[in-house]
């Protein structure tokens, strides 16, 4: 099996575990995706190689950033590390979409309360009831 085999068939995989965990079934995701069942079935075995925008699709159906699928099919080079919250929250394949926003969301309005503050202007109090260590 050559390189762009095993990761067309990593892709697949992948795929199938997102849909899993999404608890859909195949029919329901290529319906969602538009694409037929059988050519579906043939992505997530690793035997067929989708273009960019049936990947956008299936990423749309699944509520997960297509970009995590165009990373695994090699149609992007994937960016060093994730080096802030915000971007490995992004880069998470087993968050969806909508729980993507809502992190992102929460954290940026603890740093919003906290904007212009160091650790040391805040009350002792309020890091016992964060649970931020001082």
């Amino acid at each position: 099996m050559t390189e762009a085999d095993q990761r067309w068939r990593e892709l697949g995989e992948f795929i199938r575990k997102q849909r899993e965990l999404a608890k859909m079934s195949l029919r329901r995701l290529s319906d969602l995706a538009g694409v037929s069942n059988p050519y579906l079935s043939q992505i997530e075995r690793g035997l067929r190689r989708p273009s960019a925008e049936i990947l956008k699709q299936i990423a749309d159906a699944l509520q997960i950033s297509a970009e995590s699928l165009y990373i695994k099919a090699g149609i992007l080079e994937e960016d060093r590390p994730a080096t802030d919250a915000v971007s490995s929250i992004a880069a998470d394949p087993l968050l969806t979409e909508e729980q993507k926003r809502a992190l992102i969301s929460v954290y940026r309005s603890f740093q919003k309360v906290n904007e212009g503050r160091d650790s040391k202007d805040r009350r002792p109090d309020e890091a016992r009831t964060t649970g931020v260590p001082q």
